[in-house]
């Protein structure tokens, strides 16, 4: 039987957008403005070279006024001005925004977070999941939308709810969801004996004589029992997916030949998206750079300085993480981005302008990685509400924004739809993220932390990359980067087994740590792997900020951890200089996997520059801020720095782009590999060098 993480469905014979280059549309929420404004809005998004709008994306009480009683008079003249401007529709499902009277009705659908306390409605994602009253009136007005608008020939698809798990709703904590997630323990374990055997419940006298004594973890004296939280996590995330498996079956039967996806966030941790995305034509993502920017200072791997070099344009390789991690999501090689930031957002610490030609560098760096469609957030800016502060398209007057001025200023056709090919994949497991959350032993190198630096060090060295679920097929690929993949299965180490047999495999710290119920093995953390890493772990050792582990030339910050070989074949690349440490391996390899222990971002780059080589997979050190990102026969090459960067006999605008042939830009680099000077002085803000083709 497959696993239904990775099942996909094909169903968007409908899609005719692009003809075969990249499309773009924009967010609008007419319900928000005069109708009299609707058809000159239209005519400008189509002047813009816009081909689509999203539409009716919270618009749940303007739609269903009454249990039953729905006004459809106003999404119908909205889709029929769309249409007379050329425009093609993807319609929302407006779930994320429970209207007042069904709170009312129901206020038991209101979730409980994991202070106890009962949120109310004033905001959006305010219901529990596991309430039958939401479940069933989201299934009324799915199916009341889908029956009205499925087969109108201007929606070419559709958008489930909206950014599932925002405001730390993915998790509830109602008296529902306890009474499901003890349904769903006894399902999954049968006897309370194997529940307490798995969750190794003898530990503090945990142990349990009653389903009905089992609690929703996160509320107790001290730090919940990890196998606990695992299980409260994979019941939580599976709540999710069950409720978007109900609107995509009713999309599917009354909406045949549209696209159904969902609109994820970037580095969002609190479900599993492989589980969520299954069924969905291809996944979405809501693109802020500048928000999430605030991530890598969380995580220490930003100082103030870098900080501040990309506050108006966000860091490349976050970005580029979410754009590959949601490529990869359900197998389907597609992405859209549902939502791209267009101007300032609103909810982040300090919400800078971006800066001239980020709206251009963002659309191109998506498109370059896999993106076919990109839609602005949002038409125009709101006058009302809680985002009263975030940019449009258009001002709250009506005007041109300057993020309409770099729209206007795209050619989709330079972007052509292709395949994106890569050689290298990068193994992501949220489940193996749930239990680094659970019991981090370090304060800043969390999961995130650990798997972006292996990220980032690749798009250092100009290699693209694909995100993957480790269960599937690795056969494609030559180098395979499993950074913090600390759950292991007895399937997953046969997986990676026969991955090892045919290509190069590097393995982090905390690599199969953990059993499928969050318990250490009885043999050792690390020893499912043992015969394939031929190493054995001796000890790990959680770094405080300041503190580090010499290794050679190099220091590692945060985590080092050591090995003792276990194989007459295991070689030791690098072991400690100093501290309890001293002279135990800190990296080792053995024929073709290499097990790397130590937390120094100098020293992954050096190994896996070195693996690379081995693969003959071409590199190019690239200069602070600038990275290339290829898509079928075009290379992309980016500078998201605010000054000209001169690279390889190129002179790179700042904030800018330059299309390349793929072929031309191992020979560019080839003679001079680490050449990267600033440009004896600025040039022109609209200043774009010429396209090499």
């Amino acid at each position: 039987m497959r696993d239904r993480r990775f099942l996909h469905s094909s169903s968007t014979g409908h899609l005719n957008l692009g003809a075969g280059h990249l499309s773009l549309g924009v967010c609008d929420y007419p319900e928000h403005v005069d109708p009299a404004s609707w058809p000159e809005h239209a005519r400008q998004q189509r002047a813009l070279g816009l081909r689509f709008v999203r539409l009716a994306e919270f618009a749940w009480s303007r739609l269903e006024l009454r249990p039953g009683e729905f006004d459809w008079a106003w999404l119908d003249r909205a889709i029929e001005v769309a249409v007379a401007a050329g425009l093609q529709v993807v319609l929302c499902t407006p779930t994320a925004a429970p209207p007042a009277w069904l709170v009312e009705a129901h206020p038991e659908i209101l979730p409980v977070g994991r202070d106890g306390r009962r949120r109310t409605a004033g905001s959006r994602r305010h219901a529990d999941l596991s309430s039958p009253a939401f479940r069933e009136a989201s299934v009324r007005i799915t199916q009341a939308m889908a029956e009205r608008y499925g087969t109108h020939p201007a929606v070419i698809g559709w958008q489930t709810d909206n950014e599932f798990g925002w405001g730390d709703t993915a998790q509830s904590f109602t008296p529902a969801a306890q009474a499901a997630f003890q349904a769903w323990l006894h399902a999954r374990y049968g006897t309370l004996d194997a529940l307490n055997e798995a969750w190794g419940n003898v530990f503090w006298s945990m142990e349990y004589g009653d389903w009905t004594q089992i609690p929703l973890p996160g509320q107790a004296v001290s730090a919940s029992n990890p196998s606990h939280l695992l299980d409260f996590m994979r019941f939580s995330s599976g709540q999710v997916a069950a409720f978007q498996a109900e609107q995509v079956a009713l999309l599917r039967r009354s909406s045949p030949g549209r696209f159904v996806t969902h609109n994820f966030m970037g580095f969002f941790s609190a479900f599993d998206h492989y589980e969520v995305a299954a069924g969905l034509d291809f996944a979405a993502w809501d693109s802020y750079p500048t928000g999430t920017l605030d991530a890598l200072s969380e995580w220490q791997l930003l100082d103030g300085d870098a900080a501040r070099r990309y506050a108006r344009t966000g860091h490349p390789d976050v970005t580029a993480f979410n754009h590959d991690l949601y490529r990869g999501l359900t197998g389907a090689g597609r992405l859209w981005i549902l939502e791209q930031q267009c101007g300032q957002i609103d909810w982040a610490p300090s919400n800078p302008l971006p800066a001239t030609g980020a709206v251009d560098l963002w659309t191109a760096q998506a498109w370059a990685h896999g993106a076919d469609a990109v839609t602005y957030f949002r038409w125009q800016a709101a006058t009302m509400a809680q985002e009263i502060l975030h940019s449009g398209l258009l001002r709250h007057d009506g005007t041109p924004d300057r993020g309409a001025a770099e729209v206007a200023g795209i050619d989709p056709a330079r972007y052509p739809s292709a395949p994106v090919r890569n050689r290298v994949a990068l193994l992501h497991d949220y489940e193996s993220l749930w239990l680094y959350g659970a019991q981090p032993h370090s304060q800043h190198l969390t999961y995130w932390a650990q798997t972006f630096t292996y990220y980032r060090e690749l798009r250092r060295l100009g290699v693209d990359v694909d995100i993957l679920h480790p269960d599937r097929p690795l056969d494609g690929y030559d180098l395979i980067v499993a950074p913090a993949l600390t759950l292991m299965t007895p399937e997953r180490v046969r997986h990676l087994r026969l991955a090892a047999q045919h290509g190069r495999v590097v393995f982090g710290p905390r690599t199969a740590f953990r059993t499928p119920t969050g318990r250490a093995a009885q043999t050792g953390a690390g020893s499912p792997l043992a015969q394939l890493t031929g190493a054995r772990l001796l000890n790990f050792d959680s770094l405080p900020a300041g503190m580090s582990q010499q290794v050679g030339s190099y220091r590692a910050d945060l985590w080092a951890e050591s090995y003792a070989a276990e194989d007459p074949a295991t070689e030791i690349l690098h072991r400690y200089a100093d501290g309890p440490l001293s002279g135990e391996a800190a990296v080792t390899r053995r024929g073709l996997v290499t097990l790397i222990g130590a937390h120094s971002p100098e020293l992954i780059g050096e190994v896996l520059a070195g693996a690379l080589r081995a693969a003959n997979i071409p590199t190019v050190n690239l200069p602070e801020g600038v990275r290339l990102s290829r898509r079928g026969e075009v290379t992309l090459l980016q500078n998201w720095n605010a000054q000209p960067v001169a690279w390889c006999d190129l002179e790179l605008a700042p904030v800018s782009t330059t299309f390349l042939r793929t072929a031309e830009v191992q020979a560019r680099a080839a003679p001079h590999p680490t050449a990267s000077t600033p440009a004896p002085s600025p040039a022109p803000s609209a200043h774009r060098l010429k396209e090499s083709t």
